[in-house]
């Protein structure tokens, strides 16, 4: 009974009520379950249930995801939709903050055991992914454990080289050859990106535009995008196109986007020359996302850290990504309007993200794919965390020494907690039950 009070109450402080749209979509297993309660993770590392090795707290603090799952990795392009390098790193940065290393290292290490159950879930029919995906070969439990083994391997090998060479944690990640299981998903964000293949059908921009008007507009998406009245329309024009790199063709309202913050008012703004009339100026186009923004996620448990931490919501967010990205989005910003603070990023042309059935489920992934996938995560996570402080070594330093020491403890602590995690998803439904 404690458990099920705790999770109300963290899902109340964040969403306001319990019941909520998002809430029903956790209901579904114990992977969305986590990807839609970060909060209750630190909640759970400060009442001690998850307890880490203390030696692993110790080191200096970095810019951290906060929220750092396997499916907060995918391809994106540097500088949003205004560079043409498609990369492989994370993609979501809502809860970064300057923080503890080790918190993502867990986290990420969690999510892979939950996408091994899930994985099972689906390929035994327990768990309903939408796809015919029931009978395939699914991971096992012993992936999951290699998995946990090579992401922090492949994290402590960045860290290593970072230390005999600095410059080389402005790496990338971005190239992916076959047999590997990313190679595919690479090949499709490149199609995607501005003057690929796949730019007038696939892209971001091609999804939520109709291209083949001019000047282009938003797609009529009743389930997904809502026009603004004339007022509403004139008041967000007012307060955000100085942000903005050129001409806002079209305003809409995005609903029930995401997991952890699917309750987040947002907008997509199409943003383009003011004359666009014709094909080639649509390279030129782009869909730039304003969304409120709230406290990250580990700040409610972990005020203290840092002062850098006490920055608004969105500003805080926006430092933070810059930190650890080689190559920010250049319209990565933050807003004050109507009493609430708002980021402003990039909706990158090649975006292709990952999904558990990605790399949990069929031939690929059982045969190498699913533990390769968690050591190119291990890699761009390490030169995401290695980039917030470029003054000095002493994060990778640190991290060098002690985490061989105690990857065995790190990775046994997630083994237990995930126990829990596991048994969230029922709770909640319990929950809901009862308050109905």
């Amino acid at each position: 009974m404690q458990r099920i009070r705790q999770i109300e109450a963290e899902l109340v402080r964040v969403d306001g009520k319990l019941g909520v749209g998002k809430h029903r979509k956790m209901l579904a297993n114990p992977y969305v379950f986590m990807r839609g309660a970060a909060q209750l993770f630190y909640a759970d590392l400060a009442s001690g249930l998850l307890n880490l090795p203390q030696a692993l707290l110790s080191v200096p603090l970095t810019t951290v995801m906060g929220d750092c799952h396997l499916g907060n990795f995918g391809f994106l392009t540097e500088e949003g939709s205004h560079g043409d390098q498609v990369i492989f790193s994370p993609n979501d940065f809502d809860d970064a903050c300057i923080g503890h290393a080790v918190w993502d290292l867990a986290r990420f290490c969690s999510s892979l055991l939950l996408c091994v159950d899930y994985c099972q879930g689906v390929s035994a029919g327990r768990y309903n992914n939408g796809t015919q995906c029931q009978g395939d070969p699914a991971v096992s439990q012993e992936l999951g454990l290699q998995a946990m083994h090579g992401f922090l391997d492949q994290y402590l090998n960045i860290c290593k080289a970072s230390i005999d060479v600095p410059e080389s944690r402005m790496q990338v990640l971005k190239l992916f050859k076959k047999p590997h299981l990313l190679a595919k998903k690479q090949k499709k964000a490149v199609a995607r990106a501005a003057g690929g293949e796949q730019f007038h059908s696939k892209s971001a921009l091609a999804k939520a535009v109709d291209l083949s008007q001019f000047p282009p507009r938003f797609r009529h998406l009743p389930d997904k995008f809502r026009p603004l009245t004339a007022e509403l329309d004139a008041s967000v024009r007012q307060a955000f196109a100085p942000y903005m790199d050129d001409a806002i063709l079209d305003i809409v309202r995005r609903l029930d986007a995401g997991t952890g913050s699917a309750n987040m008012q947002r907008f997509y703004m199409l943003v383009g020359p003011a004359n666009c009339a014709s094909p080639d100026d649509l390279p030129l186009c782009h869909v730039v996302e304003v969304k409120k923004q709230r406290q990250a996620a580990p700040l409610h448990w972990f005020a203290d850290l840092s002062q850098v931490n006490q920055l608004n919501p969105a500003h805080l967010t926006a430092v933070c990504q810059r930190r650890m990205q080689r190559r920010p989005d250049l319209l990565l910003d933050e807003v004050y309007w109507q009493g609430e603070h708002y980021l402003v990023r990039s909706r990158h042309h090649a975006r292709v993200g990952i999904d558990p059935e990605d790399i949990g489920l069929g031939n690929k992934a059982v045969r190498g794919g699913f533990v390769a996938y968690a050591q190119a995560c291990g890699q761009a996570l390490a030169l995401a965390h290695c980039r917030g402080d470029r003054r000095s070594v002493r994060f990778e330093t640190a991290m060098a020494d002690l985490l061989p020491g105690h990857k065995e403890a790190l990775i046994k602590a997630v083994s237990d907690y995930v126990k829990y995690q596991l048994d969230d998803c029922n709770l909640l439904k319990s929950l809901l039950k009862i308050n109905s």
